[in-house]
């Protein structure tokens, strides 16, 4: 079995090396013996997601959002048909608030494309600090977030409910955002390594998608990474 991922814009958007998040699944899938290919899209490459299994979108600063969001409006049918195609995809925080295309104050929504029913407004403040959710898909999450942006996900459903910290716009009580075979969330940390189960679940999709729905995956030892994991939600969490 292979898994191709396509990691858009690294240079731009690695922001609490969310690289690692690739690595992440590249090992994960490695130590069970299926194949994984990584192809890093640049700024100025095309767009071709045709054999894409997994799709993954970073964070960056403002600048470097504002950058990324004017390439891909040469792009957003390929991701919109990809996304509708359940196509797995994870993006993080300035991936997160790019792939709602509506961001007041940064960049707007074009009124004929709306692929998620978001909105992110700028704060007056950054929400920044560890942050611990309860998902339905993945159990307790864990996380770092450092953002300025204030995300609502309308009548899309959350990747979670926050047990400490503040989540996409500290109002709610919401992290993250799930839509068909795509995860969105403001957790970096890089995010995969501390939840093993999370990890397995965005491959076990890619993989299902691709070889069907009887694919199942071998466990592993994650005595380290449930260690970390563990002590951040035993840290900032307990009851």
């Amino acid at each position: 079995m292979r898994i191709n991922i396509a990691h858009l814009y690294p240079e731009l958007l690695n922001l609490y090396s969310d690289r690692g998040n690739i690595i992440c699944l590249q090992k994960r899938c490695e130590w069970r013996g299926i194949e994984v290919a990584v192809q890093e899209y640049q700024l100025n490459d095309e767009l071709n997601l045709d054999d894409t299994d997994i799709l993954f979108f970073g964070g960056g600063s403002d600048r470097e959002q504002k950058i990324v969001a004017e390439r891909l409006q040469d792009f957003k049918s390929e991701i919109a048909e990809y996304i509708e195609n359940d196509g797995v995809m994870l993006a993080v925080c300035g991936g997160f608030e790019l792939i709602g295309w509506n961001y007041q104050g940064a960049y707007e929504a074009d009124p004929e494309w709306t692929l998620l029913d978001t909105i992110t407004v700028d704060g007056d403040y950054r929400l920044i600090g560890n942050i611990v959710i309860e998902s339905e898909i993945a159990g307790t999450i864990v996380g770092f977030e450092n953002h300025a942006g204030r995300t609502f996900i309308g009548s899309h459903a959350p990747l979670g409910r926050v047990v400490h910290g503040f989540g996409n716009n500290s109002e709610d009580k919401i992290e993250g955002i799930i839509y068909k075979n795509l995860i969105g969330t403001y957790m970096h940390g890089p995010l995969l390594p501390k939840n093993p189960k999370l990890a397995d679940l965005i491959i076990l999709k890619a993989l299902r998608r691709k070889y069907g729905d009887d694919i199942t995956l071998a466990e592993l030892d994650d005595t380290a990474e449930i260690r970390a994991h563990k002590y951040v939600v035993n840290r900032f969490a307990a009851k």
